[in-house]
This record gives structure tokens, C-alpha cells and sequence, in this order.
């Protein structure tokens, strides 16, 4: 467009003009805003405290039999009840790199809430075209490929700001930051989560974008959520999977953003582990983005 009529020459106009109206539709609903917030204190309240897995592993837990008790004089077991003390912080330093497994958990909350966030984002497209806005929007000089960037980046900030509230929450209910822990490890874990989010996102709605139907993108959701979380170190950790599963864990993008995410919060921090996240995420999430703009300029129709 010519600079005379008054129209921007840029390939990113009405970006924000989309991206709002969709952010409009969640915070300017209150049930739906209040049900967002909810959510992860849900998750983080119940499941978190209610899977302490540490709790297996205590003192308690391998209390000896009252006939093998009696053939150990007082001192040896004390001297045993002291050991099996300190075999709980061993056990669970070995196998999850914490000795609390609420922590470890609710870094893995992160990217749950990443991934819940963004699988829905390819039915906003679906109901689009089924009201009529999306024949409006591909009539106006706004590229498609702004159109599906939109609906990423929508999804992209409700989820790091529910992330935002994930990482409060845990603090007030006990997260134990680690030893490299600083205010500004909280910058790369937004990083993270923008390069995972958009990832995520571009999948989602390249799967649905030419689907008129609101079934295919629940299909879609319904199919791949579980399998996506579980076959990462979202909840539990990669090296003690089974060989098959760490196979598919280890390509998995939320096992190397879960993972980035415990480095920056929680873990005595690898730089070169956390490099390697980085850079595994920032590659998905750029093919993710490209398929998602070269299929909107193919098949995003009205």
C-alpha cells in the first residue's frame, strides 16, 4: 500500500489490533479470567502437595521389624534410624537432582500450563470462521500469516502470565530455589516459555486451519495432550523412564523446556545444558512458526 492513503507499509500491520481483540476475549471475561488464575493454584495445592513422594522415602518408612529390632542394642539403632534419616535427601537428590519433589513438580506445572494454554489456540481460528470474523479479517490488507501470528501470540502471553502465577504460588507453598538462583534467572524462564508457547501454538493451529468444525481441534487435543506431558520430565525424570519412552522423551521440546526452566529455578545451574535447551526450543519453535505461516498463505481461506 501506497504511503499517501494512509495505510502502514508494514508486514506486521494489525498484528496487535488482532492480538488484543483475542486477549479481550479472555481478561474482559471475569469467569474466565478468574477460572485462569484458578487453575494452577488447583494444580499446584493438590496435586503438588498431595504427590509427596519424598514422603516415601523417610525415616519412617523403613522402621525394622519388631523381631529383627530386638537383636541391635539401643546405640545401633539410633545409629540406624540416623542413617535411614538421611537417606530420604539422598534418595531424592539421586533420582530427581532435589530433595524436594514439590519443587520439582510444579517447575514441571510450568509447562503444563504452557501446554493446556496453547492447545486451544487452534479452535479460536475454527470460531472465527464459523462466525464470520475470519472472512473479514483475509478481506482486509492484513497478511495471513499476521492473522495465525495473532492467535500464537495471544496464546503466548496468557500462558507465561498464568506461568507468572504458577512460579508465586509455588514460592508460598514452599518452592526451594537453587544455589545460582537470581531475580534475573526469571527472564530466561520467560524466554523459554515464549520460544515453547509459540512453538506449540503454531502446531496447534497449523493442525486445525482448515478445519470448519470445532470436533477436529478437540480431537486433536484429547489425542496428543496426555502423551505430550507424560512423555517428558514434566512429572518425573527422563533417566529413570523406560528405554523406549526416554527415546521419545528425549525429542520431545517440554522435556528440554521443563528442563531449562528446573536449571534456571531450582537445579545447581550447567550452562552448557542449559545452552543446549535453549537452543532445541529456539529451533522448534522457528520450524513450528514457518510451517504455521507457509500453510496460512496456502490454506487459511474464508
Amino acid at each position: 500500500m501506497s504511503e499517501t492513503n494512509g495505510n502502514s507499509k508494514s508486514k506486521l500491520h494489525g498484528l496487535w489490533a488482532l492480538t488484543n481483540r483475542d486477549l479481550k476475549k479472555w481478561y474482559k471475561a471475569p469467569v474466565i479470567f478468574l477460572l485462569s488464575i484458578i487453575q494452577p493454584i488447583l494444580w499446584m495445592g493438590l496435586l503438588g502437595k498431595a504427590m509427596n513422594i519424598g514422603a516415601i522415602f523417610s525415616g519412617s518408612s523403613f522402621a525394622l521389624p519388631p523381631q529383627l529390632a530386638t537383636q541391635f542394642t539401643p546405640e545401633q539403632l539410633q545409629q540406624l534410624g540416623a542413617y535411614f534419616a538421611g537417606l530420604q535427601s539422598n534418595i531424592m537428590t539421586g533420582a530427581f537432582s532435589t530433595a524436594d519433589y514439590f519443587s520439582f513438580m510444579s517447575v514441571g506445572m510450568i509447562a503444563f500450563t504452557a501446554l493446556f494454554t496453547t492447545m486451544f489456540s487452534g479452535m479460536s481460528v475454527v470460531w472465527d470462521r464459523r462466525l464470520g470474523f475470519l472472512n473479514k479479517a483475509l478481506s482486509t490488507p492484513v497478511s495471513r500469516a499476521v492473522i495465525v501470528f495473532s492467535k500464537v501470540l495471544s496464546a503466548t502471553l496468557r500462558s507465561m502470565f498464568q506461568a507468572g502465577i504458577i512460579i508465586v504460588i509455588a514460592v508460598a507453598f514452599g518452592l526451594q530455589f537453587g544455589p545460582n538462583f537470581t531475580p534475573l534467572n526469571i527472564l530466561g524462564v520467560f524466554a523459554i516459555l515464549f520460544l515453547i508457547c509459540v512453538g506449540l501454538s503454531s502446531i496447534f493451529i497449523a493442525i486445525t486451519i482448515r478445519s470448519t468444525r470445532i470436533e477436529t481441534p478437540m480431537a486433536v487435543v484429547n489425542l496428543i495432550n496426555l502423551p505430550l506431558m507424560f512423555a517428558s520430565n514434566a512429572f518425573f525424570p527422563t533417566k529413570l523412564m523406560p528405554d523406549w519412552l526416554q527415546t521419545i522423551a528425549k525429542v520431545n521440546p517440554l522435556t528440554y523446556t521443563t528442563d531449562a526452566v528446573r536449571q534456571l529455578l531450582i537445579f545447581d545451574t550447567d550452562w552448557a545444558v542449559l545452552v543446549v535447551d535453549f537452543a532445541y526450543v529456539g529451533v522448534f519453535a522457528v520450524i513450528a512458526a514457518s510451517i504455521g505461516i507457509v500453510l496460512s498463505w496456502r490454506f487459511l481461506s474464508k
